[in-house]
């Protein structure tokens, strides 16, 4: 497993060359390049800027392993709106467009969100359309539409993810796995078991069930989750990819988030 570390660690106006400078000398040997309308990366930048990027990784030695957005909470696959559901779409195809470009094999995908003006019926029901349209960009280009809980109230427990994904029939949709989202849904542990196969990504958090809400995400090693049993659980299933530690930075010194989180995950990864 390599040891990654997601876009969003860095501060939001630092240039994507020194972000792949700070993480190659902190020791990492992945990184996910987040895009979004005002940055870090921009969802709509080039061909040719994103080839940059790509040339740049590769002489720090970083495999770019995969591309995040959040724009699935602003443009929802299943919103009532189908406006905003197309511009979605549209979200997802440049991720998925430039993951390609970038060389790397998935792009993170929130499949969408049940909230007052979307059912859970509704929202599976527009997930599906809007995933079938997708899928074939993402067989043409071979990139994964990794589908992430992100607790938007959908895809509950890892059955309801299974059966999502398993529909689709196709190595291009899988499971965007993250740890420390999953804890209050239940064991990651056994959303990994039970997903297997389809998991092609791991983000790597942690949290204090204690606390409960989105102030419970802390360090990795100081919150709730069983790193043991989660590390058995990923060897269980063969998973071999990044473990991808997404956080945002500290307020002050980004080197100093960067060692607290590649000590941490090298204690992890020894477990």
């Amino acid at each position: 497993m390599l040891k990654s570390i997601n876009q969003w660690v860095f501060p939001a106006g630092m240039p994507p060359e020194k972000a792949l400078s700070l993480a190659a000398e902190a020791g990492f040997q992945a990184f996910e390049v987040c895009l979004g309308e005002d940055g870090p990366t921009s969802i709509t930048a080039s061909e040719e800027d994103l080839d940059g990027l790509r040339r740049h990784a590769d002489r720090f030695g970083l495999e770019l392993s995969s591309v995040a957005t959040g724009l699935g909470w602003q443009y929802p696959l299943t919103s009532p709106d189908p406006r905003v559901r197309d511009k979605g779409k549209e979200c997802i195809e440049r991720t998925a467009r430039a993951a390609h470009v970038l060389g790397a094999d998935a792009a993170l995908v929130v499949p969408g969100v049940v909230d007052a003006g979307t059912s859970y019926d509704e929202a599976i029901e527009r997930a599906i359309d809007a995933i079938q349209d997708l899928l074939p960009l993402a067989e043409q280009l071979q990139v994964c539409l990794a589908i992430e809980n992100v607790w938007n109230k959908f895809l509950l427990s890892p059955v309801d993810m299974r059966d999502f994904i398993d529909q689709f029939e196709s190595p291009c949709i899988g499971a965007y796995a993250d740890v420390g989202n999953l804890l209050v849904q239940g064991y990651p542990e056994q959303w990994l078991r039970i997903l297997g196969r389809r998991v092609r990504k791991v983000h790597m958090k942690d949290f204090k069930l204690s606390i409960g809400n989105i102030n419970g995400f802390v360090m990795l090693l100081e919150g709730d989750v069983d790193w043991p049993a989660v590390m058995a659980a990923l060897r269980a299933i063969g998973y071999q990819g990044p473990l991808t530690a997404e956080y945002g930075p500290y307020a002050h010194g980004v080197e100093t988030t960067l060692r607290h989180l590649s000590a941490a995950l090298d204690a992890i990864l020894a477990l």
